[in-house]
This record gives C-alpha cells, sequence and structure tokens, in this order.
C-alpha cells in the first residue's frame, strides 16, 4: 500500500508538535517490520508535483486551514483517506450550536458564497473513512461538536522518542551551568503558549524559568518581556532530537505548559518519558488516569494556581520510575503499528457520505 501524508500548505514552515508528529508517525511506519501480505510505502506528498489518485490511501494531519479540500478531491479521486482532525477539546453541543447558526448567518448574509471554518471542519470529518482522535478528550468533542458517529472514530496518543526515556541531566548542567531547581517550558514563544504569565506567576518564588523554543520575528517584543525578568533564561530553539532538550527535560525539576489550549501535547510526554512532573493546562485532550502525583491541570490564566502546583511538586517530588511509568506505552512501534492497521481498515471500509454541510 501507498500512503501519501498531507497536511495544510505552510505546515513546516515552522517547528512544533504537529511537524514532530507528522515526521515521527512517517519514520516509525517505514520502521514497521516487513510484511509481505501487508506491504507499505509512507511519505509526504508533494502536491505539486504528484497526483493524490497515485496514492492507495491518504493520511490528512488537521481539518482545518483548508484541509477539507483534500478530502474533497481524494473523495472524488476514489481514494480513501484518514483523518488526524487535531481538534480543541473544548468543543461540545452548545459551541456547536453557535457555530452551526454563525454558519447559517453569514451564509445568508453572503447569499452562501461564505462558509465558515467550521462547516470547513465539519466536512473534512464527514468525508474521512476513519477519523483518528488522540484522546477521549477530543473524541468527545468530535461527537458532540461536530455530530461525528462514534463508530468512525479509533483512539490513539502520540507517540515518545525512546531516547526520553533514558535522558540524563547531566549534559545540561555541563552545557549550561544551570544548576539547582528550576523550571522548564518547552514551546514556541508567544502569548498563546503563555511563558510570560507563567514568568509572572513564578516572580519572587526563587525557582529560574529556562525557556526553550523558537521565538518568531513577530514575537520579538513578547520575548524582550521574558527576558527582562531576572528569573528568564532563554536557550532559544533545540532540535527535537537534540540530546541537550532530552537532557533539559531531566535535569528539570518541573515541567511547564500553562497555554490556551493543547490537545496531545509532545513536550508534557517527553518530560514525564523523562521522569519529570509537569504542571500544564486545563486545556487538553491528555488524560492519564491516575497521574496527580505527578501531572497536575491548572487554567491557563491562573497564576497563582500554576504556582501552588509547582510548589506541591517540588515539595513532594515523585519517584522518577513512577513518573516514566505513566507514558510508558506510548511507543512509536505501538502507535505505527495500530495506524498501519487503521489504513487497511479504511481501505475496506465504504466511502462516507459526500453532501455539502
Amino acid at each position: 500500500m501507498r500512503v501519501g501524508i498531507l497536511s495544510y500548505p505552510m505546515l513546516f514552515q515552522r517547528d512544533g508538535g504537529l511537524q514532530i508528529q507528522v515526521r515521527e508517525t512517517i519514520a516509525a511506519l517505514n520502521r514497521l517490520q516487513a510484511n509481505p501480505a501487508r506491504p507499505l510505502e509512507v511519505q509526504l506528498v508533494d502536491a505539486n508535483h504528484e497526483r493524490l489518485a497515485d496514492f492507495d490511501l491518504l493520511h490528512v494531519f488537521s481539518a482545518s486551514n483548508g484541509t477539507y479540500r483534500i478530502l474533497e478531491t481524494a473523495t472524488e479521486l476514489g481514494v480513501p483517506v484518514v483523518l488526524s482532525p487535531l481538534m480543541a477539546p473544548s468543543w461540545n453541543r452548545a459551541s456547536a450550536w453557535r457555530a452551526r447558526l454563525a454558519d447559517r448567518l453569514a451564509g445568508r448574509l453572503t447569499d452562501w458564497m461564505v462558509q465558515t471554518s467550521y462547516a470547513q471542519t465539519r466536512r473534512a470529518l464527514q468525508l474521512a473513512r476513519i477519523v483518528i482522535a488522540l484522546g477521549e478528550a477530543e473524541r468527545d468533542a468530535l461527537v458532540q461538536g461536530f455530530g461525528l458517529p462514534a463508530q468512525a472514530i479509533r483512539v490513539l496518543p502520540n507517540g515518545i522518542n525512546p531516547h526520553f526515556f533514558s535522558a540524563n541531566g547531566d549534559l545540561f548542567l555541563r552545557e549550561t551551568g544551570i544548576a539547582g531547581p528550576f523550571v522548564l517550558m518547552v514551546g514556541s514563544i508567544s502569548p498563546y503558549k503563555n511563558q510570560l504569565g507563567l514568568a509572572r506567576a513564578l516572580a519572587g518564588a526563587g525557582l529560574p524559568l529556562v525557556l526553550i523554543g523558537a521565538a518568531p520575528r513577530e514575537q520579538q517584543a513578547y520575548l524582550q518581556q521574558l527576558l527582562d525578568l531576572p528569573h528568564v533564561r532563554w536557550l532559544g530553539a533545540l532540535d527535537h532530537a537534540d540530546p541537550l532538550l532530552a537532557s533539559a527535560y531531566h535535569a528539570a525539576a518541573v515541567a511547564a505548559l500553562p497555554s490556551q489550549g493543547e490537545v496531545f501535547p509532545l513536550s508534557v510526554l517527553e518530560a514525564l518519558a523523562a521522569g519529570t512532573p509537569v504542571v500544564m493546562t486545563s486545556q487538553s485532550a491528555l488524560d492519564l488516569p491516575d497521574s496527580a502525583f505527578a501531572l497536575r491541570k491548572v487554567g491557563w490564566d491562573d497564576g497563582a494556581a500554576q504556582r501552588q502546583a509547582i510548589h506541591e511538586l517540588l515539595a513532594l517530588a515523585p519517584e522518577r520510575a513512577r513518573v516514566r511509568a505513566l507514558v510508558q506505552r506510548f511507543t512509536w512501534e505501538r502507535v505505527a503499528a495500530q495506524i498501519a492497521d487503521y489504513y487497511y481498515q479504511a481501505q475496506s471500509l465504504p466511502a462516507r457520505r459526500q453532501h455539502a454541510v
């Protein structure tokens, strides 16, 4: 089976969790042990030079940013599509009702020449043979927010690279000279990720905040606000495979991600794989049973709760082996094997309904 991977055109103009997820998924699928009865070849599609009809199946990442057009074209060509929508878990029946109302109003006001992003996302979900949610919260959002049949959804989390489980903080200490307890936040520098909110919450706490992540040109003023704070240190962007990143996760006393929203954040999984407890946003699809001893969820705009949760994890630091055990099952090999099964399932399923939203 020849599988093509696609997403929105500008995806790889920056690096983040989705970009890592796409690259790691492709690599893990191509590492699967060869099975003559189920051959598999997976690659990124160059839509400017390759035809979708030349692939046996497509796997589209993201149901937003116009990707519904990919699913429409594939459906017209008879190519089945698996969709990883990456939807925010905040969608529910009430927000869906408001979105449908807005779509109808926009349509009537423009003689149906304008369509909302909600309608486009719903269209993409309708056309996919199989939809892969990263967790139960995202699955519920798809059912309640977009009316997707539960039987069309599979739940499968992201994988974690093995080197995060064997990380050691010594390299980070040697390279940076940062010793003693510190809080680590990994993510692109932006108000959405909320580094400044976290930095202000930790002001006067005696805890350095170490930031790792790219700072886009439009966020230079935001970055400067961070650097003006004496307890903040920014190390710039690190490649996902850089051993210094894994070492930073291990060296940190607590990792934090108080962003305005996350689906299934890899940085949280990687910190836990290194044995480091995490404080993160409550706006997330990530749900690990019996994890409160090492994973605290708080409001992204509740600095007092973030500070308290960090201090509690510092005061009663969990055993690293127990923290790692929370995510031990999230290997890319396991994830890739399950995705391959979904590909073959999708080929045998009938095409979904093709009516417009």
